[in-house]
């Protein structure tokens, strides 16, 4: 995690190599496994435009380490889910 940004941001790697700063908006546990919701750290003002990025917490080699989901399906369920609790929050 990057300490740069304060503890809701964090630094990752994409399998070329890029390096990006994500903001963590939420996260939580969704049939046994755990997702994070981030958007780009200082990705502009407007909030209709925002790239949500879910990822999942998937176990490597004995790590803990963010994925990408699966499958398109699943990522709907998740996305559905992250808008609801979202919306909540609003309210």
């Amino acid at each position: 995690m990057s300490d740069e940004y304060g503890s809701d941001y964090i630094s990752i790697s994409d399998e070329d190599g890029n390096e990006f700063e994500l903001e963590l908006l939420d996260a939580f546990e969704h049939k046994g496994t755990y997702y994070h919701a981030f958007i780009p750290a200082g990705g502009g003002s407007d909030e209709d435009d925002l790239e949500i990025i879910i990822l999942k917490s998937v176990e490597e080699n004995g790590e803990e380490i963010l994925s990408t989901v699966d499958t398109d399906e699943e990522l709907e369920e998740v996305y559905a889910i992250f808008m609801e609790r979202l919306y909540e929050l609003e309210e």
